[in-house]
């Protein structure tokens, strides 16, 4: 079976090959503004659109929205629009979204766990190569 399509439940897919679908999959998980807002939704649960954007420090609000689309797309995440003045939004991960908390959050203490070693390791890096890397969206 071709790798790159999605042929039903037995399909493989294969993320290093260049037109595998998958690709756009990780690149969704993998954005920091979307792991923050399934580890915040797996953690806190259901949650309106102004507590996410509280919870999740400096995020833009078009960022906020285009990753909360995105997730939802993905079928990661539902969003209930509930009438009343105003309106309610809210948000939860749904079953396949939740089965991506566990890695995420492990991922996002890694993080938190190794930052001293990481920071030294670039402050190290920086004083060899004449200052540090210019990374696109840091």
């Amino acid at each position: 079976m071709d790798a790159t399509t999605a042929d039903g439940p037995t399909a493989r897919f294969d993320a290093f090959a260049v037109s595998c679908p998958s690709r756009r999959l990780l690149d969704t998980i993998g954005n920091k503004w979307a792991s923050l807002a399934i580890v915040a939704l797996g953690l806190e649960g259901r949650m309106r659109y102004s507590e996410l954007s509280a919870r999740i420090a400096g995020v833009s609000q078009k960022m906020l929205t285009q990753t909360l689309r995105n997730l939802e797309r993905d079928g990661l995440l539902t969003r209930t629009v509930t009438p009343s003045v105003p309106v309610r939004v809210d948000y939860e991960l749904t079953p396949l979204g939740l089965t991506l908390l566990e890695p995420i959050r492990h991922l996002k203490e890694w993080a938190e766990a190794h930052m001293p070693e990481v920071d030294i390791a670039r402050a190290a890096y920086d004083r060899h190569h004449d200052g540090p890397v210019h990374r696109s969206g840091d």
